[in-house]
């Protein structure tokens, strides 16, 4: 995991499911932000990566101001990460 480290990424927490939670701010107020969750499958390092605009709002219920779609700065990252993991 120091891996995501020297890229850029935080270590945040470790979920219930057993994931581990990292974040890479890209402003100083912390959003937006690229977050990803890693968990380990065998041998295998599954990674979920998302973009985060804005931090989630509460109220009547909760909405996630994410963006999963891979192309645009989500995509780039994915590629600036392969890089580095290889």
């Amino acid at each position: 995991m120091n891996l995501f480290r020297r890229a850029g990424y935080v270590f945040q927490h470790k979920t219930e499911k057993g994931e581990m939670s990292f974040v890479r701010p890209l402003a100083r107020a912390g959003f937006p932000r690229f977050h990803m969750y890693i968990s380990l499958s065998g041998a295998d390092m599954l990674v979920n990566i998302h973009l985060d605009q804005k931090k989630e709002t509460y109220g009547d219920s909760t909405r996630h101001h994410g963006e999963y779609e891979d192309d645009g700065a989500l995509k780039i990252e994915v590629e600036r990460l392969a890089k580095i993991l290889r």
